[in-house]
């Protein structure tokens, strides 16, 4: 059986030649979508992702250089060959420069089209079974998969590690310290883009005025303190992956330009006026309930859709207590190397001690307490002794009112168990923050949220 021939969108400003070059793929078997003019063209291209593009150059508003750029940027894999009936060698190396697969000149013979639309659908096919086997190592090789051995974490990782090779958004869902960050690199790891960077930011740590100008960049003299032009993190993350951090602390403002980057696939800095074409794949994380928050007006309906294309919950640590030991060893591991110290072990007291506890604060809170442990231990063995009170005594007091009410809410819940952290640490907000897996700042804005009535 053929291979299945690729989808390729033509663009053009006249119609004939929309139509001749539409009736001749589609005789050859292509699958073929027209566009009249670069702004139709660049729609299309946001909706129907071909993996062949032909742009006429010269287009009135959006030239094709403006499509090229696009395709790119929403997949560097994309053969875009450019049509022009004024063909220069100069104009041709520039396209080439910029990314062209070729550089056609009208008027063209037909077969001299299909031949190259075949070398550039070979040309793609390689392109993307190179990427895939270089996923494909990575994904078997596991130096750095992410440890666990449970039912519930062993499926988290199967469907890290199927989407991870593509360009799919991903939106990781879970409580605080459940490593959602550590799954976020993984992802990075096992892709195409892992020779790129990963750049990562928490939209919570920052307040709605920086983290506009964190994420899009800013021009010079766009706002007090702006003295040169800065680069933003969507820009800095070119060829890479983008992880956004608590995207669920975003302002509503914020959400709405956060949208129209998804959107557009380009950003415009703050006090700029020229718009920056991005190569960068999305990863989100979120500790809130989005659709909760939705009904509550407090999250946009249209960007949770657009991040939730393919969703990936992590489970809180007490539903995978197998995993307890394995982590146990990692983080104990990664204490005994960073201090340049022996190894040392817990015994089978503080294991079962460990595997008692329910964990509140997850993965985060498990690596805080043994590096607390290993600290106060002068041997080579950790017993139940080393290990924080709170996980001692299995039970720790309950964390909501004597009599609650009979269907709280999760911001109820959430509040009670931040004011029950706050009471264990003695009021410490910064060890508290650490517990809970969020960063200072995000526990002062919940605390400011509450109306001050929190513990501490």
């Amino acid at each position: 059986m053929a291979d299945r021939l690729p989808t390729v969108l033509v663009i053009d400003d006249e119609a004939a030649i929309l139509e001749t070059v539409r009736i001749l793929l589609k005789n050859e078997g292509f699958g073929v979508h027209t566009a009249l003019g670069g702004k139709a063209g660049l729609e299309q291209l946001a909706t129907l992702q071909p993996e062949i593009v032909i742009t006429d150059v010269r287009m009135p508003n959006v030239t094709g250089i403006d499509v090229l750029t696009a395709a790119r940027a929403q997949d560097p894999e994309t053969p875009v060959i450019l049509m022009t009936a004024q063909a220069s060698l100069q104009s041709a190396v520039e396209a080439v420069n910029q990314g062209a697969f070729y550089y056609l000149h009208k008027p063209f013979r037909n077969e001299e089209l299909l031949t190259l639309l075949r070398r550039a659908a070979e040309h793609r096919r390689l392109r993307v079974e190179n990427k895939s086997l270089k996923a494909e190592i990575r994904r078997h090789a596991h130096g750095d998969r992410p440890v666990g051995k449970s039912a519930t974490w062993i499926e988290v990782l199967r469907v890290a590690e199927t989407v991870g090779p593509t360009e799919s958004i991903v939106l990781l869902q879970g409580e605080s310290g459940t490593g959602k960050e550590i799954l976020a690199r993984y992802v990075h790891e096992i892709s195409g883009r892992s020779s790129g960077p990963f750049v990562s930011i928490n939209c919570g740590a920052l307040p709605e005025s920086l983290l506009e100008s964190e994420l899009f960049g800013h021009v010079r003299g766009s706002f007090t303190g702006a003295h040169r032009d800065k680069t933003g993190l969507f820009a800095a993350a070119t060829g890479g992956t983008f992880f956004l951090d608590e995207v669920g602390e975003m302002s509503p403002a914020t959400q709405v330009k956060l949208l129209r980057v998804l959107q557009q696939r380009e950003v415009i800095p703050v006090g700029a006026t020229e718009a920056i074409p991005i190569d960068a794949r999305l990863l989100a994380a979120t500790n809130r309930d989005l659709e909760e928050e939705i009904r509550r007006g407090n999250f946009r309906s249209d960007l949770y859709y657009r991040l939730n294309v393919i969703s990936l919950h992590l489970p809180p640590l007490r539903e995978r207590k197998d995993d307890i030991p394995l982590l146990a060893d990692l983080f104990l591991r990664n204490v005994a190397e960073t201090r340049g110290e022996e190894l040392k072990t817990l015994s089978s007291a503080a294991v079962a001690a460990l595997q008692a506890y329910d964990w509140p604060g997850n993965v985060r809170e498990l690596e805080n307490a043994l590096e607390r442990a290993a600290l106060l231990t002068s041997g080579t063995v950790i017993e139940v002794d080393s290990l924080p009170e709170r996980v001692v005594q299995r039970r720790p007091e309950a964390i909501v009112a004597e009599r609650p009410p009979a269907n709280p809410t999760l911001e109820t819940i959430e509040r009670a168990y931040v004011e029950w952290v706050l009471q264990q640490e003695g009021g410490n907000k910064t060890r508290a923050a650490e517990v809970l897996g969020i960063d200072p700042s995000t526990l002062y804005r919940k605390l400011s949220r509450y109306g001050g009535q929190a513990v501490g």
